[in-house]
């Protein structure tokens, strides 16, 4: 006994000195309850994922996953809180991937950097769609740009405000169809899709939770899908990478996240437990109604998304010169 106690003394002094809590290198994780953090409040996509999570993880691991709404500054504060938190794995967070894959490039003062977390599995994915008044005469994405480029700077498109993923996706749409728009801003989505109703402005693009009604009462024509495949919700529309611009994708992803250095047999095990929960049939119906697809895969494959989805959006930016202070 005293043998292996003169073992195991030195061992523990090695994983405290490297930063490894030893309760989350055990079989017992979590030894108590864990706060999951969603930088947003309740009822919106990353709430929902959130809540679904939590309840999912407190049935499988027998301890409490409680979900804590910290909100303000377009989900910064929240974001911000994960990364500082302690790293034993008793603190997650549902993270949009554009906190740390957009944000660094926009904001001039982040606080946090995409360092300082440890992507555990990309949770879901919310698809937009490109829409237009009904009234306008465009009704495939080729006669859109064609009326853009006879008027240069003359259409618009909406956006629920600078930096936004409606303004990065017509920005990116502008540059890859070789046209000029007009951005307006508006705080928040649903005065840019009343004004969009009323044809102060010519389109944007919306999740399509959020546009769908509007498409079915006929008020809206959808143009395409800014995904890379098309939606169940709108299985008529084709994708805007099938109208012309190969490999175009603007879409909303929701990540679970850790703050870094947490021991990865803890984000492996999160990731197993995740990716379980993924591939229910009733998580996909339920997600399915809501314009949300499932997300899945390994810890590795969420951090080369957040590395590509930081190019391509910092390319956007650099070019059209958006900051937000």
């Amino acid at each position: 006994m005293k043998r292996l106690l003169s073992i195991l003394r030195p061992l523990s002094v090695l994983l405290l000195s490297a930063g490894v809590p030893l309760a989350a290198t055990a079989q017992s994780y979590p030894s108590k309850t864990v706060g999951v953090i969603v930088p947003y409040s309740p009822a919106g996509p990353t709430d929902l994922v959130g809540r679904i999570i939590a309840q999912d993880f407190t049935e499988k691991f027998g301890k409490p996953f409680i979900v804590e709404n910290k909100t303000g500054a377009s989900g910064i504060i929240g974001v911000d809180a994960i990364a500082k938190a302690k790293p034993d794995g008793h603190t997650l967070g549902i993270v949009p991937v554009a906190c740390v894959s957009v944000y660094p490039p926009l904001y001039s003062n982040l606080p946090y950097k995409a360092a300082d977390f440890a992507p555990v599995s990309m949770l879901a994915t919310v698809a937009s769609v490109l829409v237009v008044n009904a009234s306008t005469p465009a009704k495939s994405l080729k006669e859109l740009l064609a009326l853009a480029a006879a008027k240069p700077g003359a259409l618009s498109f909406a956006s629920s405000g600078v930096g936004s993923q409606a303004h990065l996706a017509g920005e990116l749409m502008a540059l890859t169809g070789n046209v000029s728009l007009l951005h307006v801003p508006y705080k928040g989505t649903a005065p840019a899709v009343n004004d969009l109703l009323g044809n102060q402005v010519t389109m944007m693009f919306g999740q399509i939770s959020s546009v769908l009604p509007h498409i079915k009462a006929g008020k809206l024509r959808a143009i395409g899908v800014a995904s890379l495949k098309r939606s169940a919700l709108l299985p008529e529309v084709p994708t805007i990478a099938e109208q012309g611009i190969p490999g175009f994708e603007a879409v909303s992803r929701y990540a679970l996240m850790a703050p870094a250095g947490t021991p990865d047999n803890v984000v492996t095990l999160l990731n197993e437990k995740a990716t379980s929960l993924l591939a229910k049939p009733e998580i996909k119906d339920k997600f399915a109604g809501l314009g949300i697809e499932p997300g899945g895969g390994t810890p590795q494959q969420l951090a080369a998304t957040i590395e590509s989805e930081t190019v391509l959006w910092a390319d956007v930016i650099k070019k059209n010169n958006i900051k937000v202070e």
